[in-house]
């Protein structure tokens, strides 16, 4: 210990009588605080895991190596090359990688974050821990299966009972020759010395133990009674003083795919070859989220140096740490510091004599599915008194199952919190590493297998003209099956309740040369427009729903939304986003095996569906109802919301979205989807037909091209919408809430046209062109003065003989009325109209 090292264990040891023996090099490596823990009082706070107390990440990284090599030592060359190293979660996760860095060999930790799809292999309980449950999740089953040493690592060995709990479950499974417990300090005393070798001859194995530095802890025998009362007479630390919230910046860091964020799974050592070579561009990426440039001289006050923490996110401590080793090596080491959140509570007391000088707590934002408390914590990040410990900029480094809205709302967000005491946040965003690699889908959530009734998705160019990874359809292929039907006989049927309409197709519509050029004007006319509204839609989720959504479009209207959203994440954020298309119909609700679907291969909360555009918001209310009662967040995500009936939208004006011109030849040459109980069974999806001979006339790809090209050009502004959107969500201003106006106004149309069924009332530019296509129409009211939006309804509706009446006091571009005339009781006057809106 040098002279200039202040130990940070006197202000504990002055008034509870705690006191460290052994090692001179022990009071280096550890400090004393406080826990709020009936468990346990104490904390040892070590200086050198990046757990609680900011350190330099070669620091950090090397104590892990040190301690690797001297167990590459102790086992032998040939020996050392069958290990499998193992870590606690959470505080050893990322001192246990660095120990298998140092011994060169595979790697797994511990978890307490259940994940769907992987079966645990193990599990063991942490008696004194605020959190005991672990358990063994690795990719492969066979990483712990092996004969080779298996290396324990732990941040301190005090008792041994963790350890011992592990071995015991693990040596009954597979049972090994050698076992090797790491940790940075050993604790125990004489009689848990003698109970680890006893284990080893009842086992018949042998239990080697290698550390940094050895000794013991000296505790009252009140020290839980005096713990409580000195906690009490302290006090919470004081919240940090207001100031303006510093910028948050975003950046999307090019993760590789494949490529493990750390090793709840597993991680090889081909990953560790892999991250080594991907790591100085990845720090150059942070450096432009600092700076934009490679230094910090813009954010270093005045001071001489500024300073940078990367702040990693409880387990996920390895690559925040190699990414701040990356940075520290860009900037200067002097210049860079590293820890991580915990969920540990700890009593905080700004005194340089004492481990833990300030804290922030915050909400947990990761979804936590274990009974742990739902409240997390940050230390020595703010920098309390003394203004030399401020950093000037602070890198988050989170992975996207803990990309939430907790992360940002509300004053105890642990973002907010961050803004308050740094100049500049940077938040970076890591793919949580799920088995099986990108676009593969997980076989069931943990302790449940998937249901082996559930048939499998379909996919292009098999099922449609889209490209595999753009959509996997969640529908029956009835390809082969006569489905259509003469629109009037349909009609018919269907008003007079003789048949559904989702039990038979209308015949496709071919449109004419002349309303194909209309559609393709108004895509060219329209597509900026439809970017910014994917733009706004994608973002807004982003930041109310986090980053590991999943897509579900409403077939088949929504299918082209989703997947221009799923190409705007990949083209802004890097993402590549699971998209589905789902079935929805009108009285019959939402495909029940498609929900089970997505239910047993992802998070329900992560799910996110889409359409294109509302009308009176039937399907809205279609969808809450199905889904009411289940884990599924039931609110729908639209482009356009003019009936003011949804809280996600890029716009509520009512304007043309081309792909509503058209059917199947925009939507991937699939029809609309089908019900009947005579081909749809009880564990089938809903049905649907790929239209294979109508491929001349596809435009479907075109119409994503022709969109995603303006993504650059809008990004800024969609942004700045999505930013506009959320906030005033949170705030509860503007008038995001719905209001239903639309469905108002479909009641009073309906009592001025003596319609006695709602459902004939198609409200909207989009419905409106449906009517066109689909059904039979009896009038068109168009907003007085409405524009080129409407070109291709009067068009259609010259075409098909329907009048187009102009009114006033519209609160859509159009409206679209279904011949009243099979149905009971229509007392609407005589003739076809159309209803249009100025746009």
């Amino acid at each position: 210990m040098t002279a200039q090292h202040v130990w940070t264990g006197r202000w504990v040891a002055d008034r509870v009588g705690v006191g460290l023996t052994g090692s001179d090099r022990l009071p280096e490596l550890v400090g004393l605080a406080l826990r709020e823990n009936r468990k346990r009082a104490h904390l040892l706070v070590s200086t050198v895991l990046g757990k609680h107390v900011p350190q330099r990440p070669s620091v950090v990284h090397g104590a892990g190596l040190d301690l690797g090599r001297r167990v590459r030592e102790l086992l032998g060359g040939e020996t050392a090359a069958r290990a499998v190293v193992l870590g606690y979660a959470e505080t050893a996760t990322g001192l246990g990688h660095s120990v298998a860095d140092g011994l060169d060999a595979p790697y797994l930790h511990s978890t307490r974050r259940p994940v769907a799809g992987v079966e645990p292999v193990g599990g063991f309980e942490e008696e004194h821990s605020h959190a005991t449950s672990h358990l063994l999740l690795p990719a492969d089953p066979r990483l712990l299966a092996g004969n080779g040493p298996l290396v324990l690592v732990d941040d301190e060995f005090s008792t041994g009972n963790t350890v011992l709990n592990t071995i015991r479950e693990l040596h009954a499974r597979h049972p090994r020759e050698h076992y090797v417990v790491v940790a940075l300090v050993d604790l125990r005393g004489e009689a848990d010395q003698r109970r680890l070798a006893e284990t080893a001859a009842e086992l018949g194995t042998r239990i080697d133990l290698v550390a940094a530095a050895g000794g013991g802890v000296d505790l009252p025998a009140d020290i839980l009674t005096r713990a409580e009362r000195l906690i009490a007479e302290v006090g919470p630390a004081p919240a940090p003083p207001p100031a303006t919230p510093a910028p948050l910046v975003r950046i999307a860091l090019d993760w590789p795919a494949g490529l493990p964020d750390g090793g709840r799974h597993g991680f090889t050592t081909a990953h560790r070859a892999h991250l080594d070579a991907v790591l100085p561009r990845l720090a150059g990426q942070l450096a432009d989220g600092l700076d934009g440039l490679d230094g910090l001289d813009g954010l270093d006050n005045g001071r001489e140096n500024g300073r940078v923490l990367v702040l990693g996110f409880e387990e996920l401590m390895y690559a925040p740490l190699r990414l701040a080793g990356a940075l520290a090596d860009r900037l200067g080491e002097e210049r860079v510091r590293y820890s991580t959140t915990t969920r540990s509570p700890v009593l905080a007391v700004d005194d340089p004599g004492y481990a833990i000088r300030t804290r922030l707590a915050f909400p947990a934002h990761d979804d936590p599915r274990d009974d742990s408390p739902r409240e997390r914590f940050a230390y020595n990040v703010a920098p309390g008194a003394d203004p030399a410990r401020r950093f000037d900029a602070i890198v988050l480094v989170v992975d996207d199952v803990a990309d939430t809205p907790a992360l940002y709302e509300g004053e105890r967000a642990l973002l907010t919190q961050l803004r308050q005491v740094t100049d500049r946040v940077v938040l970076a965003v890591l793919p949580s590493h799920r088995p099986g690699g990108p676009g593969a889908t997980d076989p069931g959530p943990v302790g449940r297998a998937v249901d082996p009734a559930l048939p499998r998705p379909l996919y292009g160019p098999a099922f449609s003209s889209y490209r595999p990874d753009e959509v996997a359809w969640l529908l029956k292929d009835l390809s082969d099956v006569p489905l259509e039907a003469p629109t009037e006989e349909r009609e018919e049927a269907v008003q007079n309740g003789g048949a559904h309409y989702a039990e038979s197709l209308p015949v496709e519509y071919q449109p004419s040369p002349e309303y194909q050029e209309l559609f393709h004007q108004a895509l060219r006319v329209s597509a900026r427009r439809i970017a910014l509204a994917v733009g706004t839609v994608a973002e807004t989720l982003l930041r109310e729903r986090g980053r590991g959504l999943v897509l579900a479009s409403l077939a088949r209207a929504g299918t082209p939304v989703g997947i221009l959203i799923r190409r705007w994440y990949a083209f802004a954020h890097g993402l590549d986003t699971p998209h589905y298309a789902v079935s929805i119909i009108r009285g019959r609700g939402i495909d029940p095996v498609a929900v089970r679907y997505l239910d047993a291969h992802h998070h329900a909360p992560d799910v996110v569906f889409l359409d294109g555009w509302t009308g009176k918001g039937a399907i809205t209310r279609e969808l809450a109802d199905a889904l009411a009662g289940t884990a599924f967040n039931p609110g729908l995500a639209v482009l356009a919301d003019p009936g003011r009936c949804v809280r996600t939208y890029g716009t509520r004006d009512d304007f043309l979205i081309p792909s509503a011109c058209l059917n199947s030849t925009v939507s991937g040459l699939v029809s609309r989807t089908v019900l009947r109980g005579d081909l749809i069974g009880p564990d089938d999806f809903h049905g649907a037909k790929h239209y294979t001979e109508l491929a001349g006339g596809d435009v479907s790809g075109a119409f994503l091209d022709t969109v995603a090209d303006h993504f650059a050009d809008v990004r800024a502004e969609a942004v700045a919408a999505a930013d506009l959107l959320v906030a005033e969500g949170r705030l509860g201003m503007g008038d995001r809430d719905p209001d239903w106006a639309g469905w108002a106004a479909v009641e009073r149309i309906s009592a001025e046209y003596g319609i006695d069924n709602v459902n004939l009332v198609k409200p909207g530019v989009g419905e409106t062109t449906r009517v066109m296509l689909r059904r039979v129409p009896w009038r068109v009211l168009a907003r007085r003065g409405s524009g080129a939006d409407l070109d291709h309804v009067r068009l259609l509706a010259a075409q098909r003989g329907v009048p187009v009446e102009e009114v006033d006091d519209l609160p859509y571009s159009c409206v679209g009325l279904i011949h009243p005339r099979y149905s009971r009781g229509a007392t609407g006057a005589a003739g076809t109209a159309v209803l249009v809106k100025e746009s």
